[in-house]
């Protein structure tokens, strides 16, 4: 194997640690994971018996680079005061379970407007971000690019662009790029000459050195649907070719490349075998 940075969201109900050494297990480089509990606000405080044996899993199997996903309850611009409330808490809680652990990146939804519009949401979120950022050290919050749905936030680059731009465009603000969730939201990528028009874009928009984490999942909807349904690799309707391309861009050597296809963790192992099997020697 190269040093391609290529992995998938394990699951962690035995353990942070035991979630690195199935990652191994089955080809991972790099990998994803919760830590707590993505549908519900309370969350476990890590201890350093918990910490100790995720960094020792990580010293044992060599994989450096672990990503975090917040809960999925999360919206930083919720109408709601309670909402709201709870979303900043437990996001400062998520990058502060990262810091305890080491886990350098963590990964936000960020938000939904639910009807106040996108600037005002954007607006918002940026106010919340900044003040995440202040009340936690050292793990980077990673903004996801959404397919678009209802009324979520950053669909589209010049959104994330905006909320960077809101919150002081900070170095500890960067994006995780979805294959499928771009795709949803009308970005395409499945030839050679659209996937490099789309990246160009982003980089136009935003700067690809924001770029920090990928999640590499097919689409089982069409083009432009705004619906998020992922699908294994090269079996939905963005196809193989990008995928191909996308291990092999050399400017995403150093970014985690990570699967979150169906079907876990069987799927997992087969689509993480399948990015391998596109990297060119």
């Amino acid at each position: 194997m190269s040093s391609h940075l290529i992995g998938a969201h394990m699951p962690t109900g035995k353990g942070l640690g035991q979630a690195v050494r199935e990652g191994k297990a089955i080809g991972c480089t790099a990998l994803q994971v919760f830590t707590s509990s993505p549908q519900q606000w309370k969350a476990k405080e890590v201890t350093d018996e918990m910490a100790d044996a995720f960094k020792a899993a990580c010293a044992e199997t060599g994989i450096e680079v672990v990503v975090s996903h917040d809960s999925y309850l999360v919206n930083l611009c919720a109408p709601n005061e309670e909402i709201k409330a709870k979303s900043l808490d437990g996001l400062k809680g998520e990058l502060r379970r990262c810091a305890k652990y080491g886990i350098r990146w963590a990964v936000s939804h960020i938000g939904a407007h639910m009807g106040a519009g996108m600037e005002e949401g954007l607006r918002i979120s940026a106010e919340s971000v900044k003040e995440v950022l202040a009340d936690t050290e050292g793990t980077v919050l990673l903004a996801e690019t959404t397919a678009g749905t209802g009324t979520s936030l950053n669909s589209k680059f010049e959104e994330i662009a905006r909320l960077i731009e809101l919150a002081g465009s900070p170095d500890r603000l960067a994006v995780c790029l979805d294959t499928c969730h771009v795709f949803a939201a009308g970005y395409d990528i499945r030839t050679e000459e659209t996937y490099h028009a789309t990246f160009s874009d982003f980089d136009r928009l935003i700067g690809l050195d924001r770029i920090r984490a990928i999640h590499c999942n097919d689409s089982k909807m069409p083009f432009d649907s705004r619906r998020d349904r992922h699908e294994h690799i090269g079996d939905g309707q963005i196809g193989r070719r990008a995928f191909e391309l996308l291990v092999n861009d050399p400017r995403f050597f150093d970014v985690p490349i990570l699967i979150e296809t169906p079907d876990a963790p069987e799927g997992h192992a087969m689509n993480v075998k399948r990015l391998w099997e596109m990297v060119e020697a």
